[in-house]
């Protein structure tokens, strides 16, 4: 099986519109976003300007391997003794400052969690239950008329077994790899999987 689909994609119009892309793209677009939602849902949620968020993203910079160089990367260049105080709440850091701790603990955590993918394989996996996987097809609009399929509708599967790959290609930014999977990942559509090579979203159930 050729994951080409409709060989001569954008023949008829279908690539008018930007937003119809191939699986791939799709797929991994959807996988960061899954990477975010866990980023997000796992982290501090105090924000940065009170008390409490200040104390607890600046405990997690400074006891956790590279949150010196995150510090420094978001433009921190207060002494130690500065950054002692912030950290036990004696001293409230100026605005900007407190937004690049903000964004030196989320640069942290991702690239924390980046480096360590097995969460979010974990999560994908769901103890091999798999993930719903929600497909909407390309948007027609921009098609030749009479080159329009009817039959093209938003298709949800339940996928298993393949996460642990996915992601493993998501942190590698392997497109090919990508295109391999959103192959397996179609083969599910039977007759109709070349229909949705290129598609307008992916969206996962995770």
């Amino acid at each position: 099986m050729s994951t080409d689909g409709w060989k001569n994609f954008g023949r008829y119009g279908a690539d008018l519109d930007p937003g119809n892309i191939h699986g791939k793209v799709a797929l991994g677009r959807a996988l960061e976003d899954a990477l975010e939602r866990m980023i997000i849902h796992g982290g501090i949620k105090s924000p940065a300007s009170t008390r409490r968020g200040l104390i607890a993203r600046m405990k997690y910079l400074t006891t956790t391997s590279g949150g010196a160089q995150a510090m420094a990367d978001a433009g921190i260049t207060a002494t130690r003794p500065t950054i002692r105080a912030w950290t036990k709440g004696k001293q409230r850091p100026r605005p900007e400052n407190a937004e690049a701790i903000d964004t030196a603990y989320w640069n942290l955590r991702a690239a924390n969690i980046l480096a360590n993918p097995g969460a979010l394989k974990q999560h994908l996996n769901r103890g091999g239950q798999g993930t719903k996987v929600e497909i909407h097809p390309i948007n027609q609009d921009v098609v030749d008329e009479p080159r329009r399929r009817d039959n093209l509708r938003v298709r949800r599967i339940q996928v298993r077994y393949i996460w642990d790959a996915a992601v493993d290609a998501l942190v590698a930014r392997d497109i090919g790899e990508l295109e391999q999977i959103w192959d397996d990942i179609i083969a599910e559509l039977d007759s109709d999987w070349g229909a949705y090579t290129y598609v307008a979203h992916v969206g996962l159930g995770a």
